[in-house]
């Protein structure tokens, strides 16, 4: 089956196997991005297997998963990029295959890799894609200086392209994409390779556009790194969704505890039992030189967790949580086992 060519153009429609919108307490809320079933194949390989997802306007929901998982194929569908495909993908009600323009027009996407042109300056490249969107000859520099100023790259308006770092790219490549104010974005993996510094601006970058009211689907191998950013997560493996839901949902799902590790001077001789009975607190163990301290995040938060702690009157020389990443939480997801 291929995706239908009579998709609405707006959204009026109750969740089915066409929907364009959700229904919850008596509330429409229109769909930004809606998937059924979708397959994509290579030859004899699938390469995502019958997922479905409704992402209502407004949201940022992170995908993630390991490299093959099926994520890149699945932005490429979304964004008309891979006609071959079974089941049915919706950008803000468009239909991807029969109205694939109208989707580019509401839709923007960043790819894994740079897509940048090495021998224009970051504005010759930002007026060539105007140019290429069809943006009025007398909107263009104002456009233009408004990416740039929302990017952070108007500095490096004037710098060639195969000068900047990576982070820059990335920027810029973003920068592209908002030239046409779309509705949608799609980032596929846009903080790979930047270094701690880049990821953190990048992350901020990514928290104004969702203030000012852009869906935004992005793709990471890191769950820590969307935590803060996304307000769902899907986990995708093998090209199907495992697990699908908000940050806690997903750490119920996947039964993941969160390890911390801390150094108490001098601790009275009962706060071990105390800490303990803090409710979310799982174990307690007592290390070499710290304290091993796990719990359910979705009960207990590490802020939580340290205010806990010094409500205890412990005092901290050392408060370190884990990195939660998702070899990890594939690990403990396909071994079936707990942390």
């Amino acid at each position: 089956m291929q995706a239908s060519s009579n998709s609405p153009d707006v959204f009026t429609s109750a969740p089915n196997a066409n929907s364009s919108a959700l229904v919850a307490n008596g509330k429409i809320t229109p769909l930004a991005i809606c998937i059924r079933d979708l397959r994509v194949s290579y030859g004899k390989f699938e390469a995502v297997k019958g997922i479905s997802l409704d992402i209502p306007q407004g949201e940022v929901f992170g995908f993630i998963g390991p490299n093959g998982a099926g994520k890149s194929s699945t932005f490429r569908v979304l964004a008309t990029l891979q006609p071959k495909f079974r089941g049915l993908a919706l950008v803000c009600g468009l239909d991807v295959l029969s109205q694939a323009q109208k989707v580019r027009d509401v839709m923007g996407f960043v790819p894994d890799f740079f897509g940048v042109y090495e021998d224009l300056t970051a504005l010759e490249y930002l007026h060539f894609f105007a140019a290429a969107y069809k943006l009025p000859v007398s909107k263009r520099k104002g456009t233009i200086d408004d990416v740039l100023t929302l990017t952070d790259m108007t500095h490096k308006a004037n710098s060639p392209v195969d000068g900047l770092s990576r982070g820059m790219k990335q920027r810029l490549a973003l920068a592209r994409v908002l030239l046409h104010d779309p509705q949608v974005l799609l980032l596929d993996e846009p903080s790979s390779g930047l270094d701690p510094r880049a990821r953190i601006e990048m992350r901020e970058l990514l928290k104004a556009l969702r203030e000012m009211g852009k869906t935004i689907l992005i793709s990471s191998h890191i769950l820590s790194e969307l935590s803060q950013l996304c307000t769902r997560i899907g986990i995708v493996e093998l090209g199907k969704m495992v697990a699908q839901g908000s940050v806690n949902d997903i750490y119920r799902q996947l039964q993941v505890r969160r390890v911390v590790h801390v150094r108490i001077e001098n601790p009275a001789a009962d706060l071990m039992e105390r800490v303990q009975r803090i409710a979310g607190v799982e174990t307690v163990e007592k290390q070499v030189d710290r304290w091993e301290i796990r719990l359910h995040e979705d009960q207990l938060s590490v802020g939580d967790l340290h205010q806990a702690l010094v409500e205890e009157k412990a005092r901290l020389t050392m408060f370190q949580p884990e990195a939660m990443d998702m070899e990890t939480a594939f690990m403990k997801l396909t071994e079936g086992k707990t942390a």
